[in-house]
């Protein structure tokens, strides 16, 4: 039985004669066709934009928000999990930290390796005491005017609720405030008015009492 070989450049040819013997058909009209009658988006924003600003809703939109961010800077989210002190109680924080990676210096040598175990507390001091407390609380503001006295100004007021801004007005010192409770969280504050001291190479945390 004789096998026949055909040639690549033979497929090739009959496949392109098959392909020219096809004819074309018409094959009508399927349905009707229309223009592309969509908006372009960004001059249907444009135009929605304007609408607004000629009825004076843009304009009403702009003033709220303006509102919103002053009532935010003056009055900030106060802290949440915090009560007013219950129960005195006087603990101790430790604030050394072990390091996660190599510390290079700029010649790439090693200064500190993985593991490192360090306390801030060795080389910068607490210059002054840290006292966290409710500026909507007449009762904890008076103990805070109390503390600053006896310290000499020795002391940051830190807020967790209320003006910070209207308290600098009254008091005309700086007044700082502990945005999303990173440092009561980090320090285990749970009660305030609260006032953190150096005591060595720990932070000794107050809770203290207010007057009824």
């Amino acid at each position: 039985m004789k096998r026949c070989i055909v040639s690549a450049p033979l497929v090739l040819g009959l496949m392109l004669g098959a392909a020219g013997g096809v004819r074309a058909m018409d094959l009508g009209v399927i349905g009707p066709t229309y223009d592309i009658s969509e908006p372009h988006l960004l001059q249907m924003i444009d135009q929605r934009l304007r609408a607004k600003e000629r009825s004076g809703e843009l304009g009403r939109l702009e003033a709220e928000a303006r509102e919103r961010g002053i009532a935010t800077v003056k009055n900030p989210p106060p802290v949440t999990g915090l009560r007013a002190t219950d129960t005195v109680r006087t603990f101790y924080f430790d604030p050394s930290f072990a390091l996660d990676r190599n510390i290079l210096g700029p010649q790439g040598e090693l200064l500190f390796a993985a593991g490192t175990r360090k306390n801030p507390l060795e080389v910068v001091s607490l210059s002054r005491h840290l006292l966290f407390f409710d500026a909507r609380d007449p009762r904890q503001v008076g103990r805070a005017r109390q503390l600053i006295a006896l310290y000499q100004g020795r002391v940051k007021p830190i807020l967790v609720g209320g003006s910070y801004l209207d308290l600098m007005q009254s008091w005309h010192v700086p007044v700082y405030y502990d945005q999303q409770g990173l440092l009561t969280r980090r320090l285990g504050i749970t009660q305030v008015p609260a006032l953190v001291s150096q005591d060595g190479l720990r932070l000794r945390i107050d809770e203290l009492a207010v007057s009824p």
